[in-house]
């Protein structure tokens, strides 16, 4: 299987993982997990339910040990290292706000750890107010007494107000409403971009992830299945599941006949294709003669007009339409059985109704070849 370089953009590495492995009893919760994350980067870790993203960030804080493999933080081994003594701070999906304490307090409340004198705390709360876009009014408020975007900001507050070198986050915006969700996303962003703080984020929000990492990491039970920028992922995905997981997308069978170092030859049923050949970088790595599946996103895919040329298409019938507004999305069925979604521009003229054929095209370099993973 195809893997992305786990390091990152730049050779100053903040956090190393290296062959990391955890068990609960019988399961296996990380099989040999390495990541390498650069400073200043927000790296998200994305996966299904159980796939072990939360276990590795809990790693990484140091609310629990790993049983094999090695964390480093700025190169020094985290083995033995409590959470309280890492420079890491973590938000949790459940805020865990002190409800019996001030806003002001629970902003506060790292430094009044550290023992440091009231009036440097009382300076660094109105500075993170002031940077979280919170009224001063809050201060003397109570957590119950303010709106779970509010609530979000004070726990961004008060994990940023310690100048932690890693932000760990799990999850934290997934409870709010879609319109607060993408108001806080715009935050995150911001806040990233002005502290320079590394971010590594948790998150089963897949746009989410796609607009705020610089590059995420994608596990699937308890491994890291490959690392990347969101947009070579997205196109370039080292397996089915992966391309399949990152976004809705085609997955059509073909086989392939032949592996060139300049090109690749295949054939497939539904598809019509000028010559069936592929340049080599469009296609996976570890790609090899036999069965495998060619992907083309569904914005990639037009109805393609009498006579309009494409070197390779697909003739399928209408079988659902969905209207999102900016966008018409189809789906249809190929003669051989095979699901099929394109999406096209939104518009008061649908190119297409239910039950009609249509023919489907492609251009060459918006299709990837890869094989399924086992």
């Amino acid at each position: 299987m195809e893997k992305a370089d786990t390091g990152g953009m730049g050779q100053d590495t903040i956090l190393d993982i290296v062959d990391v492995r955890k068990r609960y009893g019988a399961s296996q919760a990380l099989k040999g997990v390495s990541l390498r994350v650069q400073r200043g980067e927000f790296v998200a870790l994305v996966g299904p339910s159980g796939c072990g993203k939360t276990t590795l960030l809990k790693q990484i804080a140091g609310f629990e040990y790993p049983d094999g493999g090695r964390i480093a933080i700025e190169g020094q081994d985290m083995a033995g290292v409590p959470a309280s003594e890492r420079p890491t701070s973590m938000v949790f999906q459940k805020l865990a706000l002190f409800p019996h304490m001030t806003i002001a307090q629970n902003i506060g409340f790292p430094l009044k750890l550290r023992a440091r004198p009231a009036d440097e705390i009382a300076r660094k709360v109105r500075e993170m107010v002031d940077l979280m876009y919170l009224k001063p009014e809050y201060l003397d408020r109570f957590p119950q007494q303010l709106s779970g975007g509010e609530q979000q900001r004070v726990a961004l507050a008060r994990s940023m107000i310690s100048a932690p070198k890693l932000l760990l986050l799990d999850e934290p915006l997934s409870a709010l409403d879609v319109k607060l969700k993408k108001i806080l996303q715009a935050e995150l962003k911001r806040l990233h971009r002005s502290l320079g703080v590394t971010f590594v984020h948790v998150t089963h929000d897949l746009e989410e992830a796609m607009m705020l990492a610089d590059r995420i990491c994608v596990m699937r039970a308890g491994e890291a299945l490959q690392v990347g920028r969101p947009n070579d992922i997205y196109y370039r995905p080292a397996d089915s599941f992966v391309a399949g997981f990152i976004g809705e997308t085609n997955l059509l069978d073909v086989e392939v006949i032949e592996v060139r170092p300049d090109a690749v030859r295949y054939r497939a049923g539904d598809i019509t294709d000028a010559d069936g050949l592929l340049p080599r970088a469009l296609a996976a790595d570890a790609i090899a003669p036999g069965p495998a599946k060619l992907m083309v996103r569904p914005e990639l895919l037009a109805m393609a007009k009498n006579g309009e040329p494409y070197p390779s298409a697909i003739t399928a019938e209408i079988t659902e339409t969905f209207g999102k507004g900016g966008a018409i999305q189809f789906r249809a069925v190929t003669p051989g059985g095979q699901p099929v979604v394109v999406e096209v521009p939104g518009t008061s003229h649908w190119p297409a109704r239910l039950g009609d054929t249509v023919r489907l095209g492609w251009h060459k370099r918006d299709i990837y070849l890869l094989q399924e993973r086992a």
